[in-house]
């Protein structure tokens, strides 16, 4: 009986329409993320987004605007978690972090309307939208736009495939040349490859290259008896 004696139509109609807008606008995120075939998608968005917005309305309901601010970061917390759920790490390759994030705003758009802010929920929405639609032309120009190796801070490792025999006269020429070449030694790796062969792997310590003349410094080493195969590689630093 005390849940009938504290019906209140008006609120209830009011929860109702908070709701509703959440469970609208989640879809419509979740929409495009299922037609983009990802993990969380059409259910997923649109749940999260109807959960923020009871939380929060429930918050408000129980203690006004301070109940309402009290769940949001139990509401930000839990959803961070739900977030991480879907992020796969694959070695070096990590996944589903733009999955997350369209997540974390659909708590947001959801917590927009459970605090009776609908219109601000549509505004939510629809940068998430936008976010997720019209910015992908513009990643894909930028990846395949040519990479000037001279602006990119990265890892740069020589690589020389050695005779066993030599490997320490080769090594101290290595050094030598790259210094020459204004390219510093930060440490040198041996790496095992058969009988009679060692790779050294020089890590260079400058942040950025000039791409010709580290061919040349390979090509130069591939001269020298002694040496198989000089090449270099580069990785983004962390």
């Amino acid at each position: 009986m005390a849940a009938l004696a504290s019906f209140n139509a008006p609120e209830f109609l009011n929860t109702l329409v908070a709701l509703a807008i959440a469970l609208a606008l989640g879809t419509l995120i979740g929409a495009e993320r299922q037609y983009r075939q990802r993990t969380a998608g059409l259910r997923t968005n649109a749940l999260v987004a109807v959960g923020a917005a009871a939380f929060v309305d429930l918050g408000m309901r129980l203690n006004g605007n301070a109940g309402a601010t009290q769940v949001l970061a139990y509401v930000a917390s839990g959803v961070g978690f739900l977030g991480a759920g879907v992020i796969i790490k694959d070695g070096a390759n990590v996944s589903g972090l733009n999955t997350a994030a369209t997540i974390w705003c659909s708590a947001v758009t959801g917590a927009f309307a459970g605090a009776d802010h609908a219109a601000e929920a549509v505004l939510m929405a629809s940068f998430v939208l936008a976010g997720n639609t019209f910015l992908r032309p513009l990643v894909h120009l930028i990846e395949r736009a040519p990479i000037d190796e001279r602006a990119t801070e990265a890892v740069y490792r020589l690589h020389a495939t050695v005779s066993r025999t030599r490997r320490d006269a080769l090594r101290d020429l290595i050094v030598e040349r790259l210094e020459a070449a204004d390219y510093p030694v930060r440490e040198i790796e041996e790496l095992e490859r058969g009988e009679g062969e060692v790779e050294l792997v020089a890590v260079l310590s400058a942040t950025s290259v000039d791409a010709d003349e580290l061919d040349a410094v390979a090509a130069d080493l591939e001269k020298i008896a002694g040496v198989e195969h000089a090449s270099w590689t580069s990785r983004t630093a962390d």
